[in-house]
């Protein structure tokens, strides 16, 4: 059989560096190195990633097959008053060209900070450095909030090598501590978007709250599930991800977030399982989280925000599920699907969501130029 002809072209390439942040990898990209006509960059992301993909395993680019490993991220120096660095996040479908900026990700976010210390898009020295330590504001242009993002550098450049891990990934590294600056309302507006504790949707009641991203909660016992499921368990119950999924589009309508149900994004809003912790010595409460329409591996930090929040909200089907901690202060610790992490959220005398702070890791993998056809 004769090969069909094609005309011959060169493959185009850009600059690029390639970082594992938190639980997830991702491309890290310059936006001084895209085009100016941002309508030109979803074909870029799409041949650098290799989706679509029929088969789901992304052979073509950079991608893994699953969500956490399909992600593009571009850095630049920041017009804004309070941030030295602007972080756009962009989540590339893996079977279909779905190109969507509608979340930030707080995993890879733990990689903007070292990217732009390591490209030189912002520099550790003046009142930004305290000794080996530096903070970078980051502005994230998908949800309009404020993130500082502080770790250790040597030699000018971010510290890789440490004696801190986290859950979900393996050997140890450099904390990098997340700091959300008054991260309620980042897609809506608002702490609570349907201006109630609890929500209603198909016969299952949930908690809809936006922090960081917006995000669903919906108790295991309301859907008649184990606390304890693997992501496994999840991909293979007859019905289960079709329920949080139909729950998720219901409640974006109900947030503000798309007019019909078939209008929601992909990303927003999260969508996760919690309940009561198996072993209340090791965790405050149990979450299994979804990450576009796939079970998560372990858990975005956003989410991990979000219920760090709600866990401080009488009356949230997250409160119903946490163990108590010695003080209202206390850092709230989740078992996820891979291990433990803590998330701390810090209210105001008057109700307002100041900050919350998480720690994660993050390393520089490769860097030179990605190609796409």
């Amino acid at each position: 059989m004769q090969a069909q002809k094609f005309a011959l072209k060169r493959q185009q390439s850009i600059s690029a560096s390639y970082y594992r942040g938190g639980t997830s990898r991702g491309i890290m990209v310059r936006r001084e190195d895209l085009p100016s006509d941002q309508s030109q960059w979803d074909s870029i992301f799409l041949g650098c990633i290799g989706s679509p993909d029929p088969y789901g395993r992304q052979l073509d680019g950079m991608g893994g097959g699953i969500s956490s490993l399909s992600k593009v991220c571009v850095v630049g120096p920041s017009s804004h008053a309070e941030a030295d660095v602007d972080y756009t996040f962009v989540s590339l479908g893996i079977k279909n060209s779905q190109v969507d900026y509608s979340s930030n990700c707080g995993n890879m976010l733990a990689a903007v900070g070292p990217f732009a210390i390591d490209t030189g898009i912002t520099s550790v020295e003046g009142e930004k450095r305290n000794e080996e330590q530096v903070t970078v504001r980051i502005y994230n242009t998908n949800t309009d909030k404020i993130i500082h993002s502080s770790f250790p550098v040597i030699d000018g450049e971010a510290a890789a090598s440490g004696d801190f891990t986290i859950d979900g990934v393996s050997g140890s590294a450099s904390p990098i501590q997340l700091q959300f600056i008054r991260p309620a309302g980042s897609r809506t507006g608002k702490l609570l978007p349907t201006g109630s504790t609890t929500d209603t949707f198909g016969g299952i009641t949930v908690t809809c709250i936006d922090v960081a991203n917006p995000c669903v909660f919906v108790s295991a016992s309301q859907l008649g599930v184990p606390s304890d499921l693997t992501p496994q368990q999840i991909d293979d119950h007859p019905t289960l991800k079709s329920t949080l999924e139909s729950i998720r589009r219901m409640a974006a309508v109900k947030m503000g977030l798309a007019q019909t149900e078939d209008q929601t994004p992909g990303s927003v809003p999260k969508i996760a399982i919690v309940a009561l912790p198996v072993d209340p010595s090791c965790s405050n409460v149990e979450v299994r989280a979804m990450s576009v329409g796939q079970p998560h591996k372990a858990i975005p930090v956003t989410v991990a925000l979000a219920i760090a929040a709600a866990a401080k909200l009488k009356g949230t089907t997250v409160f119903e599920c946490v163990v108590k901690g010695n003080s209202a202060n206390s850092p709230t610790v989740i078992h996820h699907a891979s291990g433990v992490l803590g998330v701390d959220g810090k209210f105001s005398d008057s109700g307002e969501l100041e900050s919350a702070t998480v720690l994660r890791t993050a390393r520089r993998l490769m860097e030179g130029k990605v190609f796409w056809k």
